[in-house]
């Protein structure tokens, strides 16, 4: 399984990082790591997620950019 790093950009609300996992659970990717900081204005938060699976981390991210409250999605190399 390959592991893969993704930086997403969200609204700071409750239920955001509970809807993510969620995602990444449902598309068959593994959760190594979870980072989360809060913004400078306090509005939106930044989330850096190391995921492993044998899948396509490009479907993972299509899922998550649908997300309500998700402002980006950036896969890092």
């Amino acid at each position: 399984m390959m592991q893969h790093s993704l930086s997403i950009q969200a609204r700071f609300r409750p239920e955001v990082i509970e809807r993510i996992l969620r995602v990444v659970r449902h598309r068959g990717f593994e959760l190594y790591a979870l980072n989360m900081t809060q913004c400078q204005n306090n509005e939106n938060i930044h989330i850096h997620l190391t995921v492993s699976s044998k899948r396509s981390v490009n479907l993972l991210s299509a899922q998550l950019s649908k997300l309500i409250d998700i402002s980006y999605v950036e896969i890092q190399q």
